[in-house]
């Protein structure tokens, strides 16, 4: 008889979204669906089981039936949302539209909330939530703000405060309004909020840096990238705490 260590048992199973690019490894070069580890290094770190979910075609059935095995979901970074999705025309540096996978986590995303699962957005996560919700983006924000100081690209991070505000779930999660030291990389960014959604954060030029449902458990997205910062795992302690009471209830 295998013998099941319950600590194991207990730790609570997180869904992350991945990417699906061409890729090189060995004599490989291949479609393939991929997540740097910094990701799921986080959610292990925090208590939490990873489960990575590529992008793959499926209904409101099968998102569900993911869900299931799921106590909480991360939306993580990745291409830009088709626009279309929220009405308007494509921008010039908008990314060529990733359509398999706006879908699975649109319909992942509706589902998941519809069941209060534990959620947490990150970056592109942001976006898609607020796409769901009936909200725009600023296709590229150095239109608007006039420089690239949110992504200078070449796959380095900008840090740039974001102020936390209070009575927010994100105060609570974070315990605290100090300003977060927030590690960037997006040349878009949240437009007209959502449905329900409440701003949580925003940078010194109005850029909004994270947004939640008030009426839900957990439901959290912020727009920069906490994954990069390792020595502070409290947003995915918060969200493998929810998963875990979330978990409890079933």
């Amino acid at each position: 008889m295998v013998s099941s260590d319950s600590s194991q048992v207990e730790r609570p199973v997180i869904g992350l979204t991945t990417y699906l690019e061409q890729s090189k490894t060995g004599v490989w070069d291949v479609p393939a669906s991929f997540l740097p580890k910094v990701y799921f290094d986080a959610v292990n770190r925090a208590g939490g089981i990873a489960v990575l979910i590529p992008p793959q075609a499926i209904d409101d059935a099968g998102a569900n039936r993911i869900l299931d095995g799921l106590d909480g979901l991360i939306i993580c970074g990745g291409k830009d949302v088709n626009p279309a999705r929220y009405g308007q025309a494509a921008h010039p540096t908008t990314d060529e539209p990733r359509l398999d996978r706006d879908a699975l986590e649109d319909a992942l995303l509706r589902a998941a909330l519809e069941r209060d699962i534990p959620f947490l957005g990150i970056c592109r996560g942001a976006q898609i939530l607020n796409v769901v919700r009936g909200g725009t983006l600023i296709q590229h924000l150095p239109d608007v703000i006039g420089d690239d100081r949110y992504q200078k690209g070449g796959g380095v991070f900008s840090t740039i405060p974001a102020e936390v505000s209070p009575d927010s779930k994100l105060a609570e999660v974070l315990g605290g309004t100090t300003p977060v030291l927030a590690e960037v990389y997006h040349h878009q960014a949240i437009d007209e909020v959502g449905e329900g959604l409440t701003v949580s954060a925003r940078t010194a030029d109005g850029v909004i840096e994270a947004v939640e449902l008030s009426d839900k458990p957990f439901a959290l997205a912020v727009q920069w990238h906490p994954e990069e910062s390792p020595e502070d795992l409290r947003l995915f302690t918060g969200l493998v705490e929810a998963a875990r009471t979330h978990r409890s209830s079933k």
